[in-house]
Formats: structure tokens, sequence, C-alpha cells
């Protein structure tokens, strides 16, 4: 396996810029996942590091090598697409093996490295089959066994599961990350699912409109983000956000939100600041000594835990509570935010102010 390092990469189509200053260093052995928006460039970034796009500056090394001007072929990876991208008219041990075949492998060693790659991803008794003969999570494990076999330095992962259903990327970003964890891979996966991020990620890669957002643990990530847009795609449900200003200096603040709520912070932010304040749904409650007012619009049961959404005049606010809870739609209530976990991003920049306190 080898480390992975983009140092100062840009992209440009003529005098379009599309990707300008992307650092990133990916440890020997780390599964990190590139996440953001349909088209904030992550997949572009992982096509350069294959070798599938040029790059218009900088450098791309893999191990020790500088790779610019390889060929995909040349660089050692293996590819895994949400297309799977199987030869129809092969068999399952003969797809897996296609490669080794290019590479004039000898038979014996081809039939025992596909044979145990099978084993490792439970196709053993597939290998004969083809694939219009199986389901898609059978099918996105042989594009995973095709690239296992081959032992490459890294593995590239273009949104593998984006194509199944829900219960099934379950189970297969699972099995990818338990894979993962067994084999020791270094390993690049893209994905506009924050929550395949947060559960499979050693670290996470925020992107934006082709640049890096910010870089991190998954908890880290969600914990601190460093700019509102970080605080709003990753969570689930999403962030809430009042706009507004301090009315008070110091170690300890309140916002005055649009709306003419107060919002106590503890955060030290210079008076009269322009400010976005976030929290998540999990630090707001439904209580009479709250300061933000509100009538409940919708109630989701969703088994252990109930969503509320509140209509207040400083917009919709997401409440997670516990199902012992029996809010109901139409209600007349009060929430009140825990200071220590409301967040505080520059109105205008989006930049982080304050660190709300990490943690639940």
């Amino acid at each position: 396996m080898a480390a992975v390092s983009v140092r100062n990469v840009e992209k440009r189509f003529g005098d379009v810029s599309v990707m300008r200053g992307i650092d990133l260093d990916i440890a020997d052995g780390e599964f990190a996942v590139l996440v953001g928006a349909s088209g904030c460039g992550k997949s572009t970034l992982l096509r350069m590091i294959a070798g599938l796009e040029s790059i218009t500056a900088g450098d791309i090394v893999i191990g020790d090598q500088r790779v610019n001007d390889l060929e995909p072929r040349e660089r050692d990876i293996a590819m895994v697409f949400q297309s799977y991208a199987l030869y129809p008219h092969l068999n399952v041990r003969d797809n897996m093996s296609f490669s080794l075949k290019l590479r004039r492998k000898a038979a014996a060693d081809i039939a025992a490295q596909v044979e145990q790659t099978a084993n490792v991803l439970n196709l053993a008794h597939l290998l004969e089959r083809f694939p219009r003969q199986l389901s898609g999570g059978q099918r996105q494990r042989v594009a995973m066994g095709r690239a296992i076999v081959r032992h490459p330095k890294v593995f590239l992962f273009d949104e593998p599961l984006s194509n199944l259903d829900a219960q099934l990327r379950i189970a297969m970003r699972t099995e990818i990350r338990a894979l993962h964890q067994r084999l020791g891979a270094t390993s690049i996966y893209v994905t506009h699912d924050q929550v395949e991020a947060m559960t499979m990620a050693d670290r996470m890669v925020v992107m934006n409109a082709g640049r890096i957002e910010q870089i991190g643990a998954p908890l880290d990530v969600y914990d601190v983000p460093q700019t509102l847009y970080v605080a709003r795609f990753i969570g689930a449900p999403s962030i809430n956000v009042l706009e507004g200003s301090v009315e008070a200096a110091g170690p300890t603040g309140v916002v005055n939100t649009k709306g003419g709520a107060r919002i106590a912070i503890e955060a030290g932010v210079e008076q009269g600041r322009r400010v976005s304040a976030a929290f998540r749904p999990e630090h707001v409650d439904i209580s009479e000594a709250g300061t933000l007012c509100g009538k409940i619009n919708v109630v989701e049961n969703l088994g252990p835990e109930t969503y509320v959404f509140v209509d207040t005049t400083d917009g919709r606010v997401c409440l997670v509570l516990d199902r012992s809870q029996r809010p109901r739609p139409g209600d007349e209530v009060k929430l009140a935010v825990h200071p220590e976990h409301v967040h505080l991003f520059d109105a205008d920049t989006g930049l982080r102010l304050s660190s709300g306190c990490a943690g639940p």
C-alpha cells in the first residue's frame, strides 16, 4: 500500500477554474472519504488521482512517485465505480481475473488469488455466474473483488453504493468498512451522502465549489465545523441556523436574532458583530424557560427518537426528542437552546468565530 499526496493541485477548463489550491495528504492504510454536494469537485479530484483527468497545476504523489505524467494503468491503483463496469459476457471468475490475465500472470497464481478474494467477499459460490444473474449487492462485491485481486497501492471508490436501495446501502457500507479493516488498504472514497462519510471514514474531506472546506475525523468535523457550509452539510437532521448580532461582549453574551429572540452564548465575540448562530437539533429542548417561541408544524416519530419541526419568527427549527415526549402539531412551545453548544459564524464569510462545546 502507499500514501497519497495532493499538492497545490488546480484544474481549469479554458479560462474557467473549477478546482484551486487543493492540498491533501492521505496516510498509508487510511480510509479517507471525499464528501460534498453534487458539483463540488470530489469526483474530479478522484479522477485526477486515478489519472483519468489531467491536472492543470500542482503534483500528485503516490507512495514516493510523482504520477502527474503516468497513465492510469501505470499508477498501480484500482477503481470501483457506481456502475460496476463488469463485462456482461464474462462470468464472475473471469471478470475478477481479467486484469491479471492482461498482466500475463501465471494461471495457477491467478486461480489462487481469485479464490482467496472470492472467499473474503463471500463470492466463492457465485464464481460461475454471469453479471445478469447477480443482485446489485453481489455485482458491487464482484467489482470490489476485481479491484482487490490486483493488490494495488490505492483503492479509489467513486460513489459505489449510489445505485443500491437504502437497506442494501447500509449493509454494503458495513461490508466495505469491514473489508478495509481486514486489508488495511489505502482507500479514497467519494460520496455525496454525509451519513456514509460519517460512518465509514477515518478522516473526511468536506469539499465545496472546487475547494476543501475542512479535513478531520468525522466526529471532530461534526462537533467543531470550521465553516457554516460544513455545519449545514454534515448532520441529519440539518443544523439550525439563526441570523442575528451579538449584544454583549466578554466570555458570555447574547445573540439578538432577526426574529426578536435572545439566544445565550458562552463564547466571547465582540459586541455588534453580525453572526449566524447555529445549533444541532439535539441541543435544543422544549422548556418554559426558553426564549425562542413558535408553533409545532410537523412531528416525525422514528421509534427511538422523535423529530419535531417548529415554526418560529426566525424560521423553522428542528428538535430531536426522546420518544417519551409527546408533542403535537399545533402546540405553542418555547425552545431553550443549550448555550455551550451554540456555534457562531461570521454572517458575511461563513467562517467560524467560536467553538461551541465539542461532544454530545
